[in-house]
């Protein structure tokens, strides 16, 4: 399926408000499976601050990884395998199974050290393929300006 026509069906919100968050770091593809990269975005978001599903889906892991909190939601409906979007380093409010619609509060973001400032990590794979989150997420279409006055 078409991002597109992903973002259209998803109708994908930003997980932490007030909407659109400050990206602090952007969405670098690595080489490879191993290679060096950016695997998601980093938002501006300072502890404690409510971390909201962007869309419906199962929560399909809420706990530690290396020494973060992550949550994973599994988004249904959005092809084979279907895309993940991950959130790090959170507390998660809700465990693992849970079926959340757009909008519930998932985790409050925790501090950590992924970013110097406080952030969400945002991530998003298919299978295991990394994806740009911020594709997902609808934007105001874009405008030309004349040039010259």
């Amino acid at each position: 399926m078409h991002f597109t026509a992903l973002t259209l069906m998803l109708g994908l919100l930003w997980p932490v408000v007030p909407p659109p968050p400050e990206v602090l770091r952007g969405w670098q593809p690595p080489a490879g499976p191993y290679a060096p990269g950016h695997r998601g975005v980093d938002l501006a978001a300072p502890p404690d601050t409510p971390v909201l599903a962007p869309a419906a889906g199962t929560v399909t892991f809420a706990g530690p990884v290396g020494g973060r909190g992550v949550l994973t939601l599994t988004l249904p409906g959005t092809g084979v395998p279907p895309l993940r979007t991950t959130f790090s380093p959170v507390t998660p409010l809700v465990a693992k199974g849970a079926q959340v619609e757009p909008g519930t509060p998932i985790a409050r973001v925790a501090p950590g050290t992924h970013c110097l400032e406080t952030c969400l990590h945002w991530g998003l794979l298919r299978g295991d393929v990394y994806l740009n989150p911020l594709v997902l997420i609808r934007r105001a279409p874009s405008r030309l300006l004349p040039t010259g006055g």
